[in-house]
């Protein structure tokens, strides 16, 4: 009997993709098989997609606090799966014509420090007049994000928001239309209203029925567990001599890139709580953070795995300090700079297990956080993501 089942999978599997591949070749759609006709051995997702669709009105100004503070503790629990999926993020805030804009947007990146630190400019204006542009936040949030074609890929947008849609735009898609794409692409949507209007809530959860998501609910502030700890401050301190430790080398334009990444380590530095310069700590040192953490053109990793031959670089595409040693020096160099860093790693790996087991004490005395904003996104994935063979820890804490 199971080997009829598989023998049926594997034939829906390739039918479908037949079927789907002229699609996806002239339209850019992906070719999608739902995962519950294919046995559970013949899935593995390896990477997780999720962009947040994020109203930035005035009325907002809570969630988005929350969501500045919890970004890295839900990168780092969607991190936690056994696999150690890529993470990729993405962002598109929205308020309203007539507004300072209607839409902004981040693309999908495995680069969460400039995600972030873009996320540090939003400041909660406008809106007040009831519905807004949910409609060009979806478009785009399907439409404008560069998701990957991989088929091993949980491809996930949250909607956060308030307010209802405008449906009175003459020329605007409307989210049905925008949520038949984005099911074509193998793109869950899930729906998270803040507050209790009446009117958001029919349409928040249609639009999860049709983006084949879940629908919930939290306070206008997001209910986000965010409790200060007494080692955030000494893992802030690690995470940036962490950062320190990171040689950037290639040729002129990457190094462009990599000047507008130290730009935003920097700024989330200086400018972010210590708990989320804590948590990010967390991320970073897990599997899933090695590229947030290095970014395109690190040096001490691409050097010690063995990916780069030290002897093939141009002398030009080093890093400045390095340039003129010789050869041995520069060895030396990366040899003592891998070593302060796996050092670093495992301090920092230390505390953030006590960090860990500290909190789980502190929100157990609190009554638990069912319904905070992290764990009802956390929940979300470990269902969703469980389907593609993304497989967590049941007892995990997204905090």
């Amino acid at each position: 009997m199971k080997s009829k089942l598989i023998a049926l999978a594997l034939f829906v599997f390739t039918a479908g993709t037949v079927v789907l591949y002229p699609l996806s070749q002239s339209h850019g759609t992906v070719a999608v098989v739902d995962p519950v006709l294919l046995a559970p051995e013949m899935i593995q997702a390896d990477k997780i997609e999720v962009v947040f669709v994020l109203d930035t009105t005035g009325s907002m100004s809570g969630l988005i606090q929350a969501a500045k503070e919890k970004i890295w503790s839900i990168a780092s629990t969607m991190a936690s799966a056994q696999s150690a999926p890529e993470i990729r993020m993405g962002l598109v805030a929205y308020r309203d014509r007539g507004d300072a804009y209607v839409t902004r947007i981040v693309d999908l990146s495995t680069d969460l420090d400039t995600m972030y630190a873009t996320l540090m400019d939003f400041r909660a204006v406008g809106g007040g007049d009831g519905p807004e542009s949910v409609n060009q936040a979806l478009h785009d949030a399907v439409h404008k994000m560069s998701w990957s074609r991989d088929q091993n890929a949980y491809r996930v947008v949250f909607l956060v928001g308030d307010a209802p849609p405008h449906m009175d735009y003459q020329d605007d898609v409307k989210y049905p239309q925008t949520l038949t794409a984005a099911k074509h692409r193998g793109i869950i949507v899930n729906t998270i209203q803040c507050g209790r209007d009446g009117r958001t809530l029919q349409t928040w959860k249609q639009v999860a029925q049709l983006g084949a998501g879940r629908y919930f609910q939290v306070e206008q502030a997001g209910s986000a567990v965010a409790l200060a700890t007494p080692f955030d401050e000494k893992l802030a301190e690690l995470s940036r001599k962490l950062d320190g430790t990171r040689l950037f080398y290639g040729s002129p334009e990457t190094k462009a890139n990599q000047s507008k990444k130290v730009a935003a380590t920097e700024k989330l530095h200086a400018m972010s709580s210590l708990g989320s310069r804590a948590r990010r700590a967390t991320f970073n040192v897990s599997k899933s953070g090695a590229a947030n953490f290095g970014g395109e053109g690190e040096l001490v990793d691409d050097i010690t795995s063995g990916r780069v031959d030290l002897s093939g670089i141009d002398r030009d595409h080093l890093p400045a300090s390095m340039q003129e040693m010789p050869v041995e020096e520069q060895s030396a160099m990366i040899a003592e700079t891998a070593e302060r860093r796996n050092e670093l790693k495992a301090q920092i790996q230390e505390l953030a297990q006590q960090r860990s087991t500290y909190l789980e004490q502190q929100v157990e005395e609190l009554g638990g956080a069912e319904d905070s904003l992290d764990e009802q996104i956390y929940r979300s994935v470990r269902e969703q993501a469980g389907k593609l063979g993304l497989h967590y820890d049941a007892e995990a804490a997204a905090y």
